[in-house]
């Protein structure tokens, strides 16, 4: 099942489900709104971000063909890091380039989105935890990233999150090609079966150092390949069984 979170015609945002192309709206699935009834094409409503996260937990160097590529031995642990929550956008959204630095970077990757508050559950456990998954981009200013001393500041401008089109429900995070095409090229192409560290191994390591809220997200690192952005390029994240998150960048 793809859910969706939209704009509907009279500017009133809910959340859907696609059914063709069409979008029934659905009980919010993480509680923190109400509900009404109402059944939508989807040429008349704007997609927007289908989660508005609490926390983002990311993860970096999580691809074995992306440590080959930066020459990083394998981590014995994830690599974590996070976000702010005014870093996400939707699909069609514009990713703002920041006056003050001079190169910023794309990052393809998949992202987890959590369905129910969990705390110390087993890797066993966690696809229980799990409502979806949808397309992330990581966008990063280099520049900023490494003189820091941690990457919050590098990672954290706003718009540096799209996050869309949709979450995915049944999608299987063990096997899926995974893009990023920049202006109409083909510049990262890898499957998720690279992950070090699994969507499920994830969860569970992260609740033991944290509570995961429903609506939390968790971005899983990039594969080879990252490159930079410029003002006036267009940025596509395609995911095998998810779909396709596009923004342009000004």
């Amino acid at each position: 099942m793809r859910i969706c979170r939209f704009i509907d015609p009279d500017g009133n945002i809910s959340y859907g489900k696609i059914e063709g192309n069409f979008v029934k709206i659905i009980p919010d699935p993480f509680g923190n709104t109400e509900s009404k009834e109402g059944i939508y094409s989807l040429e008349s409503i704007k997609l927007v971000s289908p989660v508005m996260p609490g926390k983002i937990l990311c993860i970096g160097l999580n691809y074995r063909d992306h440590i080959k590529e930066t020459g990083h031995e394998i981590p014995v642990m994830p690599v974590v890091f996070m976000k702010p929550s005014t870093t996400v956008i939707g699909p069609d959204d514009e990713i703002v380039y920041p006056s003050i630095s001079k190169k910023v970077d794309y990052e393809a990757e998949l992202a987890v989105v959590i369905g129910r508050r969990c705390r110390n559950i087993e890797e066993t456990e966690a696809n229980d935890f799990i409502f979806g998954y949808t397309c992330a981009n990581d966008v990063s200013a280099r520049d900023y990233q490494p003189h820091n001393g941690q990457w919050t500041i590098g990672k954290g401008f706003d718009t540096f999150l799209p996050l869309g089109p949709f979450i995915v429900d049944d999608f299987n995070p063990t096997s899926a090609s995974i893009q990023c095409v920049l202006n109409g090229k083909i510049v990262q192409s890898s499957n998720i079966n690279q992950l070090i560290f699994s969507p499920a191994y994830l969860v569970s390591f992260l609740s033991k150092v944290m509570t995961l809220n429903p609506g939390d997200v968790i971005i899983t690192g990039t594969p080879e390949g990252i490159g930079e952005l410029k003002r006036g390029d267009s940025v596509e994240v395609v995911i095998e069984g998810i779909g396709t998150l596009k923004n342009h960048v000004v």
